[in-house]
């Protein structure tokens, strides 16, 4: 990436350029275990353009009554990286897409300082739905609907997860461990072990700019984990 332009990718994250020191990357076992076998066998065989077809005829739960569309995924089909939040608000029922106005941009500002472009990775949540006035999702909203993103995952194959915020990490790892005591580490999801990193979500830097270093830590420790995949 041209220096001038990750620069100012960096800047807006309120960050200084970074100058690799070698650091080692611990490896530790996911804290929530990996999902029961079960997870996405409703779903397995099944290719994108009927996966996403699925997702869209959903009624699983009764969020299908209060969405305006669902909320597939988007990006590369061969990405190496995927990107989990937990569910969609209230600018991506409208239109479609995971992580769109700010917290989208910042996110792509995230993502460029580490040199990777928005249609390099794939972003998706971990329901397909908006729950009604951005409230966190239920147990068994989550429930019902991970066999799609298990899905996803199957037909990706990518290196490396990152959880973004603290719902999407807990209801992936199925775990009630605070955001902070799931950093930096390594956990495993679903039935092919994928590495799994923990941050901040987007929406969370811009009310609280100062974990901004934290988070692009985080992108590091997720960086250094692909390339050792």
């Amino acid at each position: 990436m041209n220096p001038a332009l990750r620069q100012e990718y960096l800047a807006a994250l309120g960050l200084d350029a970074w100058v690799a020191r070698g650091k080692s990357v611990p490896v530790a076992a996911g804290d929530g275990g990996a999902p029961p076998d079960a997870l996405g066998a409703r779903e397995a065989g099944v290719d994108w353009p009927k996966l996403r077809a699925r997702v869209a005829a959903c009624t699983r739960c009764t969020l299908c009554n209060t969405r305006t569309q669902t909320v597939f995924g988007v990006g590369s089909q061969t990405a190496q990286w995927l990107i989990v939040g937990e569910a969609p608000g209230a600018e991506e029922d409208a239109r479609g897409e995971p992580f769109v106005g700010r917290a989208g941009q910042l996110l792509n500002s995230m993502l460029h300082a580490i040199g990777l472009a928005r249609d390099q990775v794939y972003i998706a949540n971990v329901l397909k739905c908006r729950p009604p006035g951005n409230r966190d999702p239920s147990l068994s909203e989550a429930a019902e609907c991970l066999p799609f993103l298990e899905q996803q995952i199957t037909l990706l194959k990518p290196k490396v997860m990152l959880a973004v915020g603290r719902i999407a990490a807990q209801n992936l790892l199925r775990t009630d461990l605070t955001l902070g005591r799931l950093r930096q580490q390594v956990h495993r999801f679903g039935l092919s072990q994928v590495p799994l990193v923990v941050t901040y979500h987007p929406a969370y830097l811009l009310r609280t700019p100062t974990d901004k270093r934290k988070a692009w830590e985080d992108l590091k420790f997720a960086r250094e984990v692909c390339a050792r995949v």
